[in-house]
């Protein structure tokens, strides 16, 4: 399992290096005007009031300017942010970045139901099927990690996080989806490949997927 743990590990960052672009200086005063256009999907200060929609408050920069260049380029597909992507320069993307880091990460609640499962799965992982834990990435307290470009997910709204585990299964799995956005590929070092979490997704069921989403959103 450390073993597994270990390489999933490495992968991560050999992502994060390959795809991570020059980012300029954010400017968090700068990107508050900004940020003004975001407001109606992410809420104010980056704090979503619509469970698809990802909280974007507390978020690492690093991470969310790689998301909006990968929206730009059409890497990572859906519609709307690829839109709101396109006429972005990259110190508009950094200064949003720095803009939402600043502010304050919240907090959801889990369902008990599923927090035991959760917790296992995001510790521990499952062994019998080879699934790394999602702690060794993203923190024990799901803080990320800024350095490596690695998501916070702490706090973060369960339907958005599960839709995000799904889509990643699909392209792990490469499942037959009616549309191609159904499945997110940029975590993939190159077109064709497959990324860690494409990787990792594919072996979870779907009760895994739904109870790590449910502790994720809980904890801090």
């Amino acid at each position: 399992m450390k073993k597994l743990l270990a390489a999933a590990v490495m992968s991560m960052g050999l992502v994060s290096l390959t795809h991570a672009a020059p980012m300029p200086k954010g400017d968090a005063t700068a990107g508050e005007a900004k940020a003004a256009a975001c407001a109606a999907c992410h809420g104010a200060g980056g704090v979503s009031m619509v469970p698809v929609n990802p909280n974007l408050a507390g978020q690492g920069a690093k991470y969310i300017y790689k998301q909006l260049q990968d929206f730009k380029s059409g890497r990572r597909g859906n519609p709307i942010m690829m839109g709101m992507a396109m006429p972005l320069a990259d110190q508009d993307m950094a200064d949003l970045a720095a803009y939402f880091q600043a502010q304050q990460a919240v907090v959801g609640k889990a369902k008990p139901e599923l927090a035991k499962l959760g917790e296992k799965i995001f510790r521990g992982g499952n062994s019998k099927t080879g699934l790394a834990a999602c702690a060794g990435c993203h923190n024990p307290a799901g803080k990320g990690n800024a350095l490596a470009g690695y998501p916070r997910l702490g706090g973060q709204h369960a339907d958005y996080v599960k839709a995000q585990l799904v889509a990643f299964r699909a392209a792990g799995r490469n499942d037959t989806v009616a549309d191609p956005a159904a499945k997110r590929v940029n975590d993939a070092v190159k077109a064709g490949e497959q990324g860690p979490m494409q990787m990792i997704a594919a072996r979870m069921s779907d009760a895994e997927i739904d109870a790590v989403s449910s502790f994720i959103s809980g904890l801090y």
